[in-house]
């Protein structure tokens, strides 16, 4: 039996993947006292309750046991950039980038002095790779998460710690702390395979990089986004004749 931590475990991604490591041990850690109790009790889970701002709190979390440490924690306020504050700013950061970071650091500590391999999960987010209005903070802390993710992986991979990120699309989530418009969840929600995600279908693909038939892979962002990363299926045909290439003519 694993020992799991997973971070912003009390709704959502975070509670899905909790959800889907029952079975094993499990610590669940949020800032939302109540839900995460609520989570927890329904798979006899530990719970920590903190700000994974307070780096205090993040560094903490990690039990010399845990095997699998699973970073799903994350805020996503919508302020626009010109409202932009320092304070704002540094929030979005601390508990989506720094806290991942210490908490990672503690727990590749752990195993380097346990002498025992580990795996690490962070949730990104396609945000990391492509800006919208009022998420400048957002988008710019899951880059930033995913090339941690990386670094992380080439310096705890000689000591059998794998490092791996799972980038979610639109995702339906039912989420006080962060709520989202119909009209918002239309417009990013479209993709190839044509409907919105489920926590479940990230859940699935972190609970797959955490056992053994990923045992090869560290340093990855696995797109778990309907294929919305591929391309945008709703774009019409851009020649409304004949598409084929005549012979003799050029296009630029």
């Amino acid at each position: 039996m694993r020992h799991v931590l997973v971070t912003g475990a009390a709704s959502g991604i975070g509670a899905a993947i909790a959800a889907r490591f029952r079975g094993d041990r499990l610590t669940l850690a949020d800032v939302d006292g109540d839900r995460l109790a609520t989570v927890a009790a329904g798979l006899g889970a530990e719970c920590r309750v903190g700000d994974l701002a307070d780096a205090s709190f993040a560094e903490s979390l990690v039990d010399s046991d845990v095997d699998v440490l699973v970073n799903a924690a994350g805020i996503y306020p919508a302020t626009p950039l010109l409202e932009m504050t320092a304070a704002a700013w540094d929030r979005v950061q601390d508990v989506n980038v720094r806290a991942a970071m210490l908490t990672t650091v503690a727990f590749g500590r752990s195993c380097v002095a346990a002498g025992r391999s580990g795996v690490v999960v962070n949730i990104s987010s396609g945000a990391a790779t492509r800006a919208r209005p009022g998420a400048a903070h957002y988008a710019t802390s899951k880059a930033a998460l995913e090339m941690l993710t990386k670094a992380c992986a080439v310096e705890l991979g000689p000591h059998g710690i794998r490092v791996n990120a799972v980038s979610p699309g639109f995702v339906t989530v039912d989420s006080a702390a962060n709520p989202v418009t119909e009209e918002y969840a239309a417009a990013v929600s479209v993709n190839p395979l044509g409907r919105r995600g489920q926590p479940a279908d990230i859940a699935e693909a972190v609970h797959w990089l955490a056992g053994e038939q990923a045992a090869w892979i560290t340093g990855a962002v696995l797109r778990v986004d309907g294929g919305s990363t591929a391309g945008a299926p709703g774009l019409p045909l851009h020649w409304d004749g004949t598409t084929a290439v005549q012979e003799g003519s050029s296009h630029v």
